[in-house]
């Protein structure tokens, strides 16, 4: 049977395009070499053809390139050839969708202006610039601007760069910050004299990039990385001027399934270091005027006890799910007497209320909650004069509170968007409950106009009862028949929740007709946090189903058909796309798996890739074999059969650390080797990049528009 298949590969695999002349030309496809390798677990065998294909950290920075390091290479070049190729016809709708969308944005654009210690600090773009300029000004606005990093001038000669972990010292003289070039998210943490512009000697390596200064302002606590896993695991205390070597190390992180940080209490009071993994979380505390003392715990870790904690006067105000709280809640401690028993609740806990963070001012206290979906912005004063939830008028929406980080204000900032409205950045005051418009999201161009776009919640049943919601967007002009396109996006893991905002670039789908639609599927907290218990470990195959179900719907009920419906989602909604192809590919005609997550046996099953150890509460852990008997029945990998699938496009970066490159090029290999279909089948690996994909903001809108070109493209609708 399986010469039989491949037979029929050779033929379907090729694609006919044409050359500058207009005459047809044949494309074929690669075809990956197989090299059997048996993998074995609790008495399975798997075999794994491709396995050959993973190359070491080593390997990919070696100067001279071994004999399989040359070999993936070359698969991946004729990989990203026969993908230029195979889309060439799209190149002018991609160029004519990239200039539409970098026509609507404001290129000379700034944030709005915050406070911090004396200073209003500035990030902008200039017309034309990849990158940011972050700037200040001291006490106002009409100050001299003082340039603290131009990232234009130090992306120079950098095929990748991100500059983070911006961290200015309390006599506002020095500023920490990171650089990554290969975007594998190590960064080298290095520090700037703001009076001199001089960069000093100090280079710390292999860091997450984020640092704390103590009051001393010679003292800098960072996180290290395992070099191997990547696992954020140890603290050290540097000294300023001295060797990294000589750094002290003040915390390890010796459990391998849980990471660790390091932080400032908004207080300024507090060194904090804490430790997390998917179901407990851990911290520790320092007075920041004492950097050469001793951490002191809060409390200790307890599986299935998750806190988090903020400084206010002489408590900790703690957000947990201590006794039973699910959707967790609000309880404060005396700032010497931390542990679990002398906690005592301030706000407790809800069962249709998802209490998600807060925000300590010193007159009042914000929340963030979700209910029924939707964020819910309540303000409490310290006093008990006030309490309430600020008032948002539409369907849906999405709103967020700034990082603030001016304690004494009665002024709390937000973020307010929805699908159809662009983002503000409000000042709103909390006295006298009014709002300060403090910018608008600008749409160039003279043709947006929100009136335009239609948007809506729809419910959903899924198949055991559920109610999934469905946020879909479109324009008012679009048709909705069994003819209309739909993209269909979710991500549904970690608990992280997508919230239903504005994007720019895609009314480029919009106004082409597409209706955008946002699925609210388990795996994440939409619903409150038993929606993301109910969507991992041995209930994750309620994420696929969810995703499923609202095809079926938009199909059954004429929003669209198998023949207009497409697909898309990155890193672990890369895994959601691979597993509704295996389970239902005649749904879509086309799918986009970025960046996907589609070998998890192999990769939960070794403790050496970065993320494997701290997601065994995520996934569970197939050295148990429930586990792994539950996961290898969807890993869509493993799953992969004689059947036809989507058209289908798998992006990946050769740096990715989060899900390594060699997952979805195995997985688009496997595909090629079983697909029955004459589908398209394409795999771009940008050689550059990780897991986020091109640094510069213009780069990222090529991406964008060559994804747009795709659907498009199997829309039949190549025209401008």
């Amino acid at each position: 049977m399986r010469k039989i298949i491949l037979i029929a590969l050779s033929i379907n695999l090729i694609f006919a395009s044409c050359n500058k002349d207009g005459m047809k030309v044949k494309t074929k496809a690669p075809v990956a070499e197989k090299q059997p390798t048996k993998l074995e677990k609790h008495g399975d065998v798997r075999e794994d053809n491709y396995f050959w294909m993973r190359l070491t950290d080593a390997q990919k920075n070696a100067e001279v390139k071994d004999e399989q390091t040359q070999k993936v290479y070359d698969y991946l070049t004729s990989e990203n050839n026969y993908f230029e190729k195979v889309t060439e016809k799209t190149k002018n709708l991609q160029e004519v969708i990239f200039e539409e969308i970098k026509g609507k944005i404001k290129e000379d654009d700034a944030s709005v202006p915050y406070k911090e210690n004396g200073y209003f600090y500035i990030t902008r773009y200039e017309k034309g610039d990849q990158y940011p300029i972050y700037s200040r000004k001291k006490e106002s606005l009409d100050a001299t601007e003082e340039i603290l990093f131009d990232v234009n001038e130090e992306a120079k000669g950098h095929d990748y760069f991100q500059l983070g972990g911006l961290n200015i010292a309390p006599n506002n003289k020095l500023a920490a910050f990171a650089i990554d070039t290969v975007s594998r998210r190590q960064y080298t943490i290095q520090i700037k004299d703001l009076t001199t512009n001089e960069i000093y000697q100090d280079k710390i390596e292999n860091t997450t990039g984020g640092s704390v200064w103590a009051n001393d302002n010679k003292t800098l606590f960072y996180a290290k990385k395992d070099p191997v896993t990547l696992r954020s695991s140890q603290i050290f205390k540097h000294t300023l001027g001295t060797d990294a070597a000589e750094d002290v190390l003040v915390f390890e992180e010796k459990d391998e399934t849980f990471g660790t940080f390091v932080t400032k209490s908004k207080s300024k009071k507090y060194i904090v270091i804490g430790s997390y993994n998917t179901v407990s979380t851990e911290y520790q505390v320092l007075n920041a005027d004492t950097p050469d003392g001793t951490f002191r715990i809060i409390q200790p870790r307890e599986r299935d006890l998750e806190y988090d904690i903020a400084h206010y006067r002489d408590h900790f105000y703690i957000r947990t799910n201590k006794d039973g709280a699910t959707n967790f809640k609000l309880m404060k401690t005396p700032e010497n007497k931390t542990s679990k028993e002398n906690w005592v609740d301030v706000i407790p806990h809800r069962e249709d209320t998802l209490f998600e963070d807060f925000s300590i001012f010193k007159e009042f206290i914000v929340l963030e909650e979700r209910n029924e979906g939707l964020t819910k912005i309540r303000i409490k004063r310290w006093d008990g004069t006030d309490d309430y939830y600020m008032p948002f008028d539409e369907e849906t929406y999405s709103a967020s509170v700034y990082s603030n980080p001016d304690f004494d204000t009665d002024i709390l900032r937000y973020s307010y968007n929805s699908m159809t409205t662009p983002s503000s950045v409000i000042d709103f005051n909390v006295k006298d409950k009014t709002k300060d418009i403090k910018k608008e999201q600008e749409v160039l161009g003279g043709t947006f106009n929100k009136d335009n776009y239609i948007s809506k919640r729809i419910w959903v049943p899924a198949r055991d009862g559920k109610k999934i919601a469905l946020s879909i967007v479109y324009h008012k002009d679009t048709e909705i028949n069994e003819n209309t396109p739909i993209l269909q996006y979710a991500y549904g893991s970690y608990g992280y929740t997508i919230s239903d905002g504005f994007s720019i670039s895609r009314l480029s789908l919009l106004d082409r007709g597409f209706i955008f639609a946002l699925a609210h599927i388990r795996g994440s907290q939409y619903l409150g946090r038993d929606w993301y218990e109910d969507g991992k470990m041995l209930r994750k195959k309620n994420t696929f189903n969810d995703f499923i179900d609202c095809s079926k719907y938009l199909i059954d009920n004429k929003y669209t058909s198998p023949a207009h419906l497409y697909a898309m989602g990155g890193s672990a909604g890369g895994l959601l796309m691979g597993a509704v192809i295996n389970m239902n590919p005649e749904l879509y005609n086309g799918v986009i798996a970025a960046v996907p997550f589609v070998d998890v046996i192999s990769t939960m099953l070794d403790d050496s890739i970065p993320l494997t150890t701290g997601e065994y509460d995520e996934w569970g852990n197939p050295n148990n074999k429930e586990y792994y008997d539950y996961i290898k029945s969807y890993s869509p990998y493993d799953q992969v059969s004689a059947k036809a699938y989507p058209n289908m496009l798998v992006t990946t970066g050769l740096h990715d650390s989060q899900v390594q490159y060699w997952e979805p090029a195995k997985w688009v290999a496997k595909l090629r080797e079983f697909k029955t279909d004459d589908n398209l089948l394409l795999l771009h690996t940008n050689m550059e990049t990780g897991h986020g994909g091109a640094s510069g903001r213009f780069d990222s809108l090529k991406e964008t528009a060559e994804e747009y070109a795709f659907f498009l493209m199997l829309e039949g609708r190549l025209e401008n």
